[in-house]
């Protein structure tokens, strides 16, 4: 692991279980030695990246949300898919979410648009809100769409998860269960990822073909369940293929726009 690595890597400690570190445990955790550990630390509290909260105490500094604001303004999916998902979601009264997988490590929900009358579905969710991995309709879309070493590799670290996840328990089933998906180019779900949130998604190109994000509408699993599959499909469908549009023509307007 480089040097901008291990810094880098300080902050993925931080989480809302643990929001709060000392130095010595931050060492203790990443295998650094004393000398090193603080030098790392310092480099981030200098960029603002972290932050003293008190003697020994460090927590996520502010220019993170700096970083998030230029971020919001500045990513183009995020650009094109704004004004797609509010327009989706008074369409069809349900929620809508943006997934989109990092690295081939994680996988994580970048905007979310709240229904105007709320049905069913209270399920909190946050941008920046990580998924598992091998749970939930948005995460299976975006792996079954990685090129097929990729999808490999993801395997062979992962064997357990999945096999845990009813994923396949070789490679040959776990690539079969991918295919089988990315041919359908869509996902339902009732209560995978939690027993009260139900899902239907597909996946976002960019205007080059790319898999991007993936597209949620969330709902009750019951609703999901009692959903047509083909009507919301082409909904959804509609929906990604406008956001790929803006994509390659970021003037475009949308049908009718809803403020957040």
């Amino acid at each position: 692991m480089s040097s901008p690595a291990k810094v880098l890597s300080i902050l993925s400690l931080f989480s809302r279980e643990h929001p709060v570190w000392q130095p010595d445990e931050i060492c203790q955790a990443l295998h650094f030695t004393r000398a090193s550990g603080y030098r790392y630390m310092k480099e981030l509290v200098d960029f603002g990246l972290l932050k003293k909260v008190a003697a020994g105490n460090y927590a996520l500094g502010a220019r993170i949300i700096e970083l998030d604001y230029q971020l919001r303004q500045s990513d183009p999916v995020l650009l094109a898919a704004d004004a797609i998902m509010h327009e989706l979601s008074a369409k069809t009264n349900r929620e809508v979410v943006l997934t989109v997988l990092i690295n081939r490590k994680q996988i994580i929900d970048i905007h979310r648009v709240h229904a105007l009358k709320p049905i069913t579905t209270s399920v909190a969710r946050s941008r920046g809100r990580q998924r598992p991995m091998f749970r939930s309709g948005g995460s299976k879309i975006l792996l079954s769409w990685l090129p097929r070493h990729q999808q490999r590799q993801i395997y062979l670290t992962h064997a357990d998860d999945i096999s845990a996840n009813h994923m396949g328990g070789t490679w040959e089933e776990f690539r079969a269960h991918l295919d089988q998906i990315k041919k359908s180019g869509f996902y339902m779900s009732w209560g995978e990822l939690e027993s009260n949130l139900g899902a239907a998604v597909v996946p976002v190109f960019s205007p080059e073909g790319d898999n991007v994000a993936a597209l949620n509408l969330l709902d009750s699993p019951d609703n999901i369940q009692r959903a047509d599959p083909i009507q919301i499909k082409e909904v959804l469908e509609e929906a990604a293929w406008k956001i790929r549009q803006r994509q390659a023509y970021p003037a475009l307007k949308p049908e009718s726009s809803v403020e957040p």
